[in-house]
């Protein structure tokens, strides 16, 4: 087998991150709980929406987290895939509007 940056065992290391800095860890998880807990939004509406950012940022680890969460809290798989094309959506969208930057740029040092 080919080595790999990510490692799907390692989703299962994310707990280990404060082993170099505990206090630090400690504070992230405590803080990480807190946002998925039902408030406003209810931890399955929380899930699908971490599915989204997940694929939005794609970090794999998050991908595959928030797949399972997402689909053993009741998301079919035609709702999953709506959030992702959510997600594609917006970030495309923010790299054309960037364009404008682009643009502005442009006019000003070709004028």
């Amino acid at each position: 087998m080919a080595d790999h940056y990510y490692n799907a065992e390692d989703l299962g290391k994310f707990g280990n991150i404060g082993e170099y800095q505990k206090d630090m860890a400690d504070k992230f998880f405590s803080y990480y709980g807190e946002v998925f807990k039902d408030g406003a939004l209810t931890a399955k509406e929380k899930s699908l929406i971490a599915l989204a950012v997940a694929h939005a940022v794609q970090c794999p680890y998050c991908i595959d987290a928030y797949s399972s969460d997402a689909y053993e809290k009741g998301f079919n798989e035609s709702q999953m895939m709506e959030a992702v094309h959510v997600a594609s959506a917006i970030k495309g969208g923010a790299v054309l509007v960037h364009g404008v930057q682009m643009m502005n740029k442009v006019k000003k040092i070709s004028m």
